[in-house]
């Protein structure tokens, strides 16, 4: 075994022993074809009041932009489907949001990862992203191999489903290269468009971002949303999985075994009056490192409220 052998053996192994439940690497290119349609998309305003998506374009598209020398794109997947669900008729949030933030937790799990790639091979320079930089992670996991992206914008595992989450590692490093996953396994269903409580979803593979619940519920800085939006929040109060939940491939999701997104009892129990009368204190402690913390007290309780208003018949 040659050394990029060795070495791409040494990070597959690396990844899995992290808690990683897939990894994949693709060569650092350009994305053009995606480049074209994030101009399109935001061209077309689906971001909304996501401004900072126009930011850093260049960044986005070209790897070598962030990591000078860029030869290649490491894709890591960590499931979060959870073991326990939520009690029916309480305010729903979205599975990935039940246990700590994410952000935090597989950060960590990056840093060591680069750390033992960089005490087993030697200096390399390379860079960690968790959702939080200017990648566009699931084309790099589609060109690594790991899945396709469904018609609700969601990377789909076929013996797994969606619920992952996807960090990037862009390394100067040169590996050898899983084959892109090729073929589209969507064929004529079209359950998560039809079942989009707003419509976000269009043909063609077009999430129009500033309609989606995620968008209204965490992005959303405003407190007033949109009245037009009044009734077709089907009671997600944080993010919004419905176009996962009805994907015939998330049959096969298994409980995650990462002890640090147990589900908070809170997210699983709470009804909404109990959230209507949490003050901010208690809900800074109980939620400090949850995902929740991102759209703050006020942020839950304009969403709560938005959920108990209903239009008059």
């Amino acid at each position: 075994m040659d050394l990029r052998g060795s070495h791409t053996a040494f990070i597959k192994q690396a990844a899995a022993r992290l808690g990683f439940d897939y990894c994949g690497i693709a060569k650092a290119v350009k994305l053009d074809e995606d480049a074209q349609r994030l101009e399109r998309w935001l061209g077309q305003g689906m971001h909304g009041a996501m401004k900072y998506m126009e930011n850093h374009f260049e960044l986005r598209v070209d790897p070598s932009k962030l990591v000078p020398g860029a030869r290649s794109v490491i894709t890591l997947l960590q499931n979060y489907f959870p073991a326990k669900q939520q009690q029916p008729d309480v305010p729903k949030i979205a599975k990935y949001a039940f246990g700590n933030d994410y952000h935090e937790v597989i950060r960590g799990k990056m840093n060591q990862f680069l750390a033992e790639i960089r005490e087993n091979i030697g200096e390399v320079n390379g860079r960690g992203f968790v959702d939080s930089a200017p990648v566009l992670e699931r084309s790099w996991a589609q060109r690594s191999g790991l899945g396709w992206v469904g018609k609700n914008g969601n990377l789909l595992t076929p013996k797994s489903g969606s619920f992952f989450f996807i960090a990037t590692l862009i390394t100067d490093l040169e590996l050898e290269y899983d084959d892109p996953f090729a073929k589209d396994h969507c064929g004529t269903c079209t359950r998560c468009l039809d079942a989009c409580p707003t419509e976000a979803i269009l043909p063609g593979k077009i999430v129009d971002g500033s309609r989606c619940i995620s968008y209204f519920t965490i992005e959303l800085k405003e407190m007033l949303i949109p009245g037009e939006m009044k009734d077709k929040f089907d009671d997600w109060a944080f993010g919004c999985d419905t176009c996962q939940d009805v994907c015939p491939w998330n049959r096969f999701s298994q409980p995650n075994k990462e002890q640090a997104f147990t589900p908070i009892p809170e997210i699983l129990n709470l009804q909404s009056r109990e959230w209507e009368t949490m003050t901010e204190e208690t809900f800074k402690k109980i939620f400090k490192h949850s995902p929740l913390s991102r759209t703050k007290w006020k942020g839950m309780q304009r969403n709560i409220q938005f959920l108990k208003t209903r239009e008059p018949d």
